[in-house]
């Protein structure tokens, strides 16, 4: 506990650190997709090819009132690009693959020598934690749904329960507002003392759909984004506090549990707090 709040407090006093490691994590993220995007590529829309292999066997549909002129494809991307990463994610040095029991749909470490310079020693490594949001042309809007375990917030070390336990955000929009019961911790020490921070990433693949009436759903470009820091988004000086419709209320209905309502996450205001955190690939 305390060499957590040790390693919590020299972050919170150089936050600055805490957004160099997330502007290198996004980087790394888009370079390694970027460079194999082809291979990412082929293997998407080779689902549409594919389609008398499964035409009689359809995945559900999701969301209100379908249309039945598009099939579901969020298990498209979370294989065909999140797979296709993880295949070559080695690429980028000392990788990981701890265990959580939830979290994104991708979780690994990277732990390198510059990572401990760069925070003079405060960091070994971060831990990415990235989800793959996939869409079509008629909900490719400049936002992203985060769950309550895709996100990280204040992380303060709660002694009744001898762990960590988050601050409660607000998902603030312009015609309503609903607290948001983030997940993750900021940062993880593990037994060994090794400390990472917990970088909260997002892909979008975004598909186009045929015009001549064949379900053909192909790539057409992957968006690449990073949500701050829940240290960077706490406090009286966080970025909720200056932004407050960064996260605002998702796609929930009232009846869902309230510790487990979603929130949006705003790609304009992303883009304002710095150009690395929404980036595209385009093909």
């Amino acid at each position: 506990m305390n060499y957590y709040e040790q390693k919590r407090s020299q972050l919170i006093a150089a936050k600055s650190l805490i957004e160099s490691i997330e502007e290198l994590a996004t980087h790394q993220l888009f370079a390694q997709i970027n460079k194999h995007k082809n291979t990412i590529k082929h293997d998407y829309d080779l689902a549409s090819t594919l389609l008398p292999f499964w035409k009689n066997y359809p995945p559900d549909d999701r969301g209100r009132q379908p249309r039945k002129d598009q099939i579901p494809w969020i298990e498209v991307g979370e294989h065909c690009v999140g797979d296709n990463l993880l295949r070559n994610i080695g690429e980028l040095g000392e990788v990981g693959f701890p265990g959580l029991p939830a979290g994104p749909d991708l979780r690994y470490t990277v732990s390198s020598d510059d990572i401990t310079r760069k925070t003079d020693g405060i960091l070994d490594g971060y831990w990415s934690m990235t989800d793959i949001k996939s869409v079509g042309p008629r909900d490719n809007f400049d936002h992203a749904v985060m769950s309550h375990n895709q996100v990280s917030g204040s992380g303060v070390w709660d002694l009744q329960t001898n762990a960590i336990k988050n601050d409660i955000f607000v998902a603030s929009g312009k015609r309503s507002s609903h607290y948001f019961h983030c997940s993750l911790p900021p940062l993880y020490v593990f037994p060994n003392q090794k400390t990472y921070l917990t970088v909260t990433l997002f892909i979008k693949p975004i598909y186009g759909m045929s015009t001549n009436g064949t379900l053909e759903q192909h790539l057409e470009e992957i968006k690449i984004g990073c949500i701050p820091n829940g240290l960077l988004l706490s406090g009286t000086d966080g970025y909720l506090k200056k932004y407050p419709g960064l996260l605002y209320p998702g796609k929930d209905d009232k009846k869902k549990n309230p510790k487990k309502l979603r929130a949006r996450v705003d790609f304009s205001i992303l883009r304002t707090l710095a150009d690395f955190r929404v980036q595209t690939i385009s093909f």
